[in-house]
């Protein structure tokens, strides 16, 4: 994966876990937000058991943020691949959007 600006793109791994039938499930999702090509956060992977496991893997590969919120992921799988987020999701993707950009910022800018 070549180096990326986060002020150029941004990927985001949102995961969870669901006790189903006395055994955890774990769900995972991926987005995009290009401000060149994307309008809103693009979903780009999803997956559940090893495929969300493989997610989560990637996202540690490349140093992407994963948010653990089991309530947002569950949502989020239910949407097709490269679909926009939906509006009423804006504003919890924008705060954790935030977040990941000021950590970025802190992160370029610490002393050393």
């Amino acid at each position: 994966m070549e180096s990326m600006s986060w002020h150029e793109k941004c990927l985001l791994g949102i995961s969870g876990e669901w006790e189903m039938k006395k055994k955890k499930t774990e769900k995972a999702v991926a987005l995009r937000y290009d401000h060149f090509v994307d309008k809103t956060p693009v979903l780009i992977a999803k997956g559940q058991g090893s495929v969300a496991q493989r997610i989560r893997e990637l996202a540690e590969e490349y140093g992407i943020p994963v948010e653990e919120n089991r309530y947002l992921a569950n949502y989020l799988m239910a949407l097709d691949l490269y679909e926009e987020i939906p509006p009423m999701l804006y504003p919890v993707i924008a705060e954790i959007l935030a977040f990941i950009y000021r950590m970025n910022y802190q992160y370029e800018n610490r002393p050393g």
